[in-house]
């Protein structure tokens, strides 16, 4: 379980997206489990848990996007 202890989205959607299952801690935020490379949504979450799951997992989306052409 890796813990972080400042909520800073992009270092965290760049672990999950590289250790792809397992379990996180974000002080402030609470734990959450994540599989597949995404973050996966508690079963009794809270507004806070929904923002942070959909704020993370969209950042993994635009990572695996590819680039677009200039």
């Amino acid at each position: 379980m890796r813990i972080f202890n400042k909520y800073q989205p992009l270092l965290i959607a760049k672990y999950v997206k590289t250790f792809f299952s397992g379990r996180l801690y974000i002080h402030g935020r609470g734990a959450f489990n994540y599989a597949k490379g995404i973050l996966v949504m508690p079963e009794h979450a809270d507004e806070r848990h929904r923002i942070t799951v959909q704020e993370i997992n969209q950042l993994i989306g635009k990572m695996q996007a590819p680039a677009e052409a200039v």
